[in-house]
């Protein structure tokens, strides 16, 4: 049988892959690249948009819960850098927001959502991994559709907030 795509391009990473490095534009226009926290455990908080209410949820929970914890975190979008950085000031949001307006990160981490409110539209399926300070996955989680919200607990839990 032929197949029109590839089943690889479409897996979620999981534990133990190494995590899928890339280089994005923040809110506030500088380039962020996963590869430079080496070192460090790093949070990425994948969300389909900004100003919608689960989103603004997650980022908000992440955010409030994480001031005693060291670990980064990065918050994940297709959203232009504009619309991140209007999201992280309205909402208190105190962790950079990454834009993956090509859709590379999203396409790596395997977490695409495709017609999200309009049909030809993908956006990141909300998921959050953590990625140890050997750059492994040491925590993956991943929503079967957009509206879930992430499991807050096991995240804390895992990385001992």
């Amino acid at each position: 049988m032929f197949l029109a795509w590839s089943p690889s391009a479409t897996l979620m990473v999981n534990v133990g892959d190494k995590a899928p490095d890339f280089t994005l534009k923040a809110h506030d226009k500088s380039e962020v690249t996963l590869s430079s926290f080496s070192g460090s455990r790093v949070i990425l908080s994948f969300y389909p948009a900004a100003f919608t209410g689960v989103c603004q949820n997650q980022a908000c929970t992440i955010s409030d819960s994480l001031s005693n914890v060291e670990c980064v975190v990065l918050g994940i979008s297709v959203d232009s850098p504009f619309a991140n950085n209007a999201f992280r000031e309205t909402n208190g949001i105190g962790y950079p927001l990454l834009s993956d307006v090509h859709r590379e990160v999203i396409t790596a981490y395997g977490v695409t959502f495709e017609n999200f409110a309009i049909d030809g539209y993908t956006v990141a399926q909300r998921s959050v991994f953590v990625v140890e300070e050997d750059g492994t996955i040491g925590y993956a989680w991943y929503a079967e559709n957009p509206g879930i919200e992430p499991d807050y607990d096991a995240l804390f839990a895992h990385i001992g907030a």
